[in-house]
């Protein structure tokens, strides 16, 4: 699971996903996502 900060409001799994929101996604999606500037990866801090 990849904690990403959405760029655009979208549906998964039924849920609503609002832009500027973190969320923690399965990892292929997130990197899919990434990939496609739907959302960013929120980096841990220590």
């Amino acid at each position: 699971m990849i904690k990403v900060r959405m760029n655009v409001q979208t549906a998964y799994h039924g849920d609503l996903l609002r832009a500027g929101k973190v969320y923690e996604i399965d990892e292929t999606t997130a990197k899919r996502w990434i990939k496609s500037k739907l959302a960013e990866e929120v980096k841990e801090e220590a």
